[in-house]
């Protein structure tokens, strides 16, 4: 039997947050082999065990103490090695525990959240779901959530892991885990397997059906519009699926019903043939299918790169400008995405304006700390509120359901630094909503274009809305949109200029060094700064779940939260931004730069990675002279 030091060992090497639980479970980063150890086998055993007892505990707030329920427990894997190996660990401990387990196989997060959502919030009910999303093939993760079709809320989530960690802690843990495994009728387990059709089938039809809610918001009218554009101007699509979860969902038979032209590579379950994290090389595949798909067929000018749960997904265009096709920065992606949706709001009519321009509706837009200011100045343009809260999904999902109870309304939501985006209803990224929010753009175009009674379509509205109405012209292209987006340069998340590993592990104490060091600097180099870049002022924000503190005093008050210098010019305008915090999900610690010119980004960027690094170096030194004098 596995000691409880092994497991305790293990656990420590996972990375636990709302995001899911996350950890290396092959026999390192890069391994295919399926096997995972007794100390993983105990872990897995015991997220379900965890789970189970918090959707009673619910149920009994809910129910005056009476404990009656069966839970539903959906379950469902993206295509690593090992997630099998994991599910084979859990399926037997809810089984033991009385919960009726419905598992689809290989689901793509955003289709296992969908079904979880049509099951209704009258249900004691909610989903596990197996990936570590855009983390090499090695790695494996839980993530937990309910039918509102989202993760878990941060503080349920540390609620959890709380509980996870002490019941490991407990004496008895590993032979009451090994006990609730064995226990497990065998009959029950064999019922659940042969079930997987049926569930997986009821998972497609719940996912496929949300998807047009999702795309279309719930107007008819947009959708007719939508279709009737592909007809007069067929669009085609690629897919570099790098045998990813969407290669079983509904990816061929959502565009097949518009009519739009599809093709893929790496389309079989677990054929990943590439970095999994859907940025730099692993976009070059799917580019050159998109030029190949364009040689024979030029209404090809689009493609997406999922990661392994397919929750999201980067584009590469054709860029009818240089006559290839390019990949998109995550960034980009997400205000093309911005642009499309909040002129699906204005074509609608839920997003309206006074004659003076002025807005009528109450609109806003939840992101994350590290988003790209080109979503500000989009907003902007639409009069639409600009709100951001820490990295991480279930924090900008969170942040979003919390406006719309304050009686805004919020379309679009997500982490511009991590691509893709949230359209609601949803509550988590999808890639189908990210292409189809661009086929939008480039299908609902203006009808009656020489009448008075002209609609326009949704690039007219934006370039309406944001004063370049001289770029309108009929035969525009997605080169042409993204051209009129506001010009920013952001540091790609995944670069290695933006990766540091520090060795402080207190991010408080390094952020109080790090404070000392940009002071210096600042005043050191304020009268450069201002002539070079034309940053007249800063201010220090931090980001600490849904809570966003301005003109911070103190550095280290953000802890391991973001922290974020914010540049202003000589009219008050926000104008850059350098920013820090240490990844939840991967040890690593992430900077950026966003500016208005990949040059001050570069610069900012490298100023930023020194400050860093310095910190480091003192932190670490101070506290090596600390436990020395102990």
């Amino acid at each position: 039997m596995v000691s409880r030091e092994n497991i305790i060992a293990a656990v420590n090497k996972m990375i636990l947050s709302a995001s899911g639980w996350r950890g290396i479970f092959s026999s390192d980063e890069e391994s295919p082999l399926e096997q995972i150890s007794e100390a993983h086998r105990i872990i897995c055993g015991t997220a379900g065990l965890i789970f189970a007892e918090y959707l009673r505990s619910r149920e009994r707030s809910a129910d005056n103490g009476l404990d009656v329920c069966t839970p539903i427990i959906l379950i469902g894997t993206d295509t690593r090695p090992t997630g099998k190996a994991i599910t084979d660990a859990i399926i037997p401990v809810l089984l033991a525990e009385n919960c009726d387990v419905r598992y689809a196989g290989i689901t793509a997060a955003p289709e296992i959240m969908a079904w979880a959502r049509s099951l209704g919030s009258d249900k004691t009910a909610g989903f596990i779901y197996i990936s570590a999303s855009h983390n090499p093939i090695g790695h494996n993760g839980i993530k937990f959530g309910l039918t509102d079709g989202g993760v878990l809320a941060a503080e349920t989530a540390e609620k959890l892991i709380a509980n996870f960690r002490g019941f490991l802690d407990s004496n008895d843990s590993i032979t009451k885990i090994e006990s609730l495994i064995s226990a497990a009728d065998s009959a029950l387990l064999q019922k659940v397997h042969n079930a997987i059709p049926a569930a997986k089938t009821q998972a497609l039809k719940a996912y496929y059906g949300f998807c047009g809610q999702v795309v279309y918001g719930g107007s008819s009218a947009i959708s007719a519009a939508l279709k009737a554009g592909l007809e007069e101007r067929p669009l085609g699509i690629v897919c570099d699926f790098n045998g990813c979860a969407r290669t079983v969902s509904i990816d061929r038979d959502f565009f097949s019903a518009l009519n739009v032209n599809f093709d893929c590579i790496n389309d079989k379950p677990g054929q990943i043939v590439h970095r999994i994290v859907p940025e730099g090389e692993s976009m070059e595949p799917c580019g050159k299918l998109l030029e190949k798909a364009h040689e024979r067929d030029t209404s090809f000018v689009m493609g997406y790169v999922p990661d392994c749960d397919g929750d999201r997904g980067n584009l590469v265009i054709f860029d009818e400008t240089v006559g290839r096709a390019r990949p998109l920065e995550a960034q980009e992606v997400f205000a093309l995405a911005c642009v499309a949706e909040f002129s699906h709001l204005v074509w609608t009519g839920e997003l309206s304006y006074n004659a003076d321009g002025s807005v009528l509706s109450k609109a806003a837009i939840a992101i994350n700390d590290p988003t790209s200011l080109r979503i500000d100045r989009i907003a902007t343009a639409f009069g639409v509120s600009v709100f951001r809260a820490e990295v991480g999904e279930a924090n900008v999902v969170s942040l979003a359901r919390k406006l719309r109870g304050e009686g805004y309304i919020v379309r679009i939501l997500g982490e511009g630094s991590a691509g893709g985006n949230i359209t609601h209803p949803s509550a988590v990224r999808d890639p189908l909503s990210t292409v189809l929010a661009l086929a939008k753009m480039l299908s609902v175009r203006s009808v009656n274009r020489k009448s008075a009674s002209e609609k326009p379509g949704l690039f007219k509205i934006w370039l309406e809305r944001s004063g370049q109405i001289e770029k309108n012209r009929d035969d525009f292209t997605l080169a042409d949109i993204i051209a009129s987006l506001p010009q920013f340069s952001t540091s790609p998340a995944y670069s290695k200029d933006a990766i540091l590993c520090i060795n402080t592990k207190d991010h408080a104490i390094l952020k109080d060094r790090y404070q000392e060091i940009f002071l210096r600097d600042w005043k050191e180099r304020k009268d450069e700064l201002k002539e070079r870049y034309g940053f007249c002022k800063w201010e220090a924000i931090a980001y600490n779940g849904l809570k966003e503190t301005r003109n911070l005093s103190r550095f280290g008050s953000a802890g391991k939260g973001g922290l974020k210098l914010l540049f202003f010019d000589s009219e008050g305008r926000e104008a850059a931004y350098i920013w820090m915090r240490g990844s939840a999900t991967e040890p690593v610690f992430r900077i950026m730069a966003d500016a208005e010119s990949p040059d001050i980004e570069r610069r900012l960027l490298e100023w930023q990675r020194q400050m860093v690094i310095e910190s480091d170096n003192r932190s670490c030194s101070e506290t090596s002279v600390s436990e020395q004098k102990e």
